[in-house]
């Protein structure tokens, strides 16, 4: 029988435990990537939400075109401040509620009724 001198690891105690935290700390980052987008408040009626349409131009592949696609996403408005025409940014967010995914992270822009 062969006599092994080096410990084997089997993963467990007290070695796998500090190596497997120092390689876990070195290689995370918590929420390196959330999208963030910038649209215009199309309803305000709920209470804490609001309904930002964020609009986004492409160009069509084929012929060339710039075609216009627009999203309606339900963002967190915590304290009710944003009105219908204001321009925000919005940022993901883990799920709120059933349909809200987004926090309002800032006013780009406040709507002026001319």
């Amino acid at each position: 029988m062969i006599d092994n001198p080096l410990p084997v690891d089997s993963g467990h105690g007290p070695t796998a435990d500090a190596s497997d935290a120092a390689v876990r700390s070195s290689h995370e980052k918590p929420h390196s990537f959330r999208r963030s987008m910038t649209g215009r408040v199309v309803s305000a009626k709920m209470s804490k939400t609001v309904v930002v349409e964020v609009v986004t131009h492409r160009r069509d592949p084929l012929y060339g075109k710039y075609v216009r696609s627009r999203a309606r996403y339900k963002a967190h408005d915590e304290k009710n401040q944003f009105k219908v025409g204001d321009e925000v940014e919005i940022q993901e967010h883990r799920p709120i509620s059933r349909d809200k995914r987004f926090l309002v992270t800032r006013l780009v822009k406040k709507y002026v009724e001319e």
